[in-house]
């Protein structure tokens, strides 16, 4: 056995239990990926893992700095991830660190400073760090890195209470989120030899109290003899009427107020809400049309929803689904606030039904569909584009991302059907644009053609296109019919429109195009590839 001092890493999954109860199979798929990050990067660290149990982690670091620094990769790379699924089915982690004294036998690492780090695991919060004051010591001047003071705190099997600080995680806007603040632990009880003096002490103030209330008691008594009795103030203990309120309070009383009328029918019209999915369109149709007033809905443009029943009035119920909706949103950093979409069964969402494109939203076609690639993303930054990258990609079955004209777009992960995923892209998508968007892809493959000759500049219209003569625009929409396979626009100097239709592969459909627009026009170039209009790729 060999005595060191290591910086100790513990790490374990919040509500583990739970996710395997919930879905074993999937819970264990997604520990074994989110697993090969950790030891990714724990290995870059120079760290060593010496034990693993279950979820369970423990690892040890040369230096405090190497253990946090690393830490706080883990959680970032993981809160990235777990943004692919909802809040229920999210795996996250709890990491505590310390500096100890070890015992090293095996290649496993005993002592208290293994114990220690272990309870400060147990004391962060979910997703997040907490580290013992040695450590805090060793990093605070070290590492960008914002700490809250959480104080001295009694963990279980450690004789003496753990003074520990909060890594304050940093968020997708470049802000810090606060840690919640922990009671500290209670101050060590007085020496035994106190209690007596205490007792006799507590005992000759009650003395001296008693004589001066007995005392009170009968002076009070004789100044009150000879005069007139009050009304005595009824209370509960004596069961005492009721007083009959003066005009004064009925004037001033506030009635509560009538419930909100019931939409016809008494049924909350569940199917008309947008941005949300199946399962909480089942429950606003079953659970929330039927239950009492006063209650309230609440949504985002991210999907994110709280509901409230049985409140004392209405703004309660107003306050409580608002606030709920916007602690759910708040905890998965989406960007959207929430509104109010329904009080009572009756809608006050005041920005209508998102613009949405006729069915059907998704036609699968052999010839011009491909594997999803994020650099070949049409209209997105290179920002964009890595975040389609970290989310889309890896993210489970259903999902889709939806494009808007201007560049918006919107990723539906992990959904329950094709029909849900898409639906609801296409309407975050939509109230984010303000016009109809289009579903770009589907799980790995892009579902529309992505040009790749040149570069996309926007959404094509044949209808209201200014570069193709008016004349000739009611017959490009005509001729371009189903839209299947790949299909090119050209214009020349007049304006005068040549297709390639139904080509086998993009360059095909340019050079049909081209060689149909010479034949009316002079001077011609390629306005359109599939459902884009195009330009120069420089």
């Amino acid at each position: 056995m060999k005595r060191k001092i290591a910086a100790i890493f513990a790490a374990d999954i919040a509500g583990y239990s739970r996710l395997v109860a919930e879905d074993e199979e999937e819970t264990l798929r997604r520990l074994a990926s989110y697993r090969e990050v950790i030891d990714d990067f724990i290995a870059k660290a120079n760290g060593r893992i010496f034990n693993t149990a279950g979820d369970a982690v423990l690892a040890e670091f040369p230096s405090a700095v190497d253990a946090v620094r690393c830490a706080i990769d883990i959680q970032e790379s993981l809160r990235t991830r777990n943004m692919a699924y909802p809040p229920s089915r999210q795996m996250s982690f709890r990491i505590g660190i310390t500096i100890g004294d070890v015992v090293e036998r095996d290649g496993d690492l005993l002592g208290d400073g293994v114990n220690i780090a272990a309870r400060l695991e147990g004391l962060a919060e979910v997703g997040g760090i907490c580290v013992s004051r040695a450590v805090h010591e060793q990093v605070a001047n070290k590492l960008s890195v914002q700490f809250a003071d959480i104080g001295a705190q009694e963990v279980k099997n450690i004789p003496t209470p753990v003074h520990a600080y909060m890594v304050a995680m940093r968020r997708d806007d470049g802000t810090y989120g606060t840690p919640q603040l922990r009671k500290t632990a209670k101050p060590a009880h007085g020496p035994n030899w106190m209690w007596p003096l205490v007792v006799g002490v507590v005992s000759i103030v009650a003395i001296g109290v008693g004589g001066f209330l007995y005392f009170t008691q009968l002076e009070t008594a004789k100044d009150t003899s000879t005069a007139p009795s009050p009304t005595p103030t009824p209370t509960v203990a004596t069961k005492a009427p009721t007083p009959t309120p003066t005009p004064t309070a009925v004037a001033t009383a506030i009635p509560t107020p009538p419930p909100p009328p019931p939409i016809p029918g008494g049924k909350f019209p569940a199917d008309t809400v947008p941005f949300i999915g199946d399962r909480a369109r089942a429950y606003l149709s079953n659970e929330y049309s039927a239950a009492g007033d006063y209650k309230a809905f609440a949504l985002n443009i991210g999907g994110f929803t709280g509901t409230s029943f049985n409140q004392p009035n209405e703004e309660s119920a107003r306050n409580a689904a608002l606030d709920q909706c916007q602690k759910r949103a708040d905890a998965a950093q989406s960007p959207r606030r929430c509104e109010l979409y329904a009080v009572g069964n009756n809608i006050v969402y005041t920005h209508g039904a998102p613009p949405m494109p006729p069915q059907p939203w998704v036609r699968h076609d052999s010839i011009t569909q491909r594997a999803f690639v994020s650099k070949d993303f049409p209209m997105l930054r290179d920002q964009a584009k890595t975040r389609v990258e970290t989310l889309y990609v890896p993210a489970a079955k259903l999902r889709s991302v939806a494009l808007g004209p201007g560049g918006q777009y919107f990723m539906v992960l992990g959904a329950s059907s094709v029909e849900e995923t898409t639906r609801r892209a296409l309407e975050s998508c939509g109230a984010l644009a303000g016009v109809a968007c289009m579903i770009v892809a589907v799980d790995e493959n892009f579902v529309v053609p992505i040009p790749t000759l040149l570069r996309v500049t926007g959404f094509f219209h044949a209808a209201s296109n200014s570069s193709i003569v008016a004349d000739a625009r009611d017959e490009v929409v005509r001729r371009l019919g189903d839209g299947m396979g790949w299909n090119a626009v050209a214009v020349g100097t007049a304006g005068r429109p040549g297709l390639g239709l139904k080509a086998a592969d993009e360059q095909a459909a340019v050079n049909a195009a081209l060689a149909d627009c010479v034949k009316h026009d002079s001077d011609c170039h390629v306005i359109a590839i599939g459902p884009f209009t195009v330009g120069p790729t420089n």
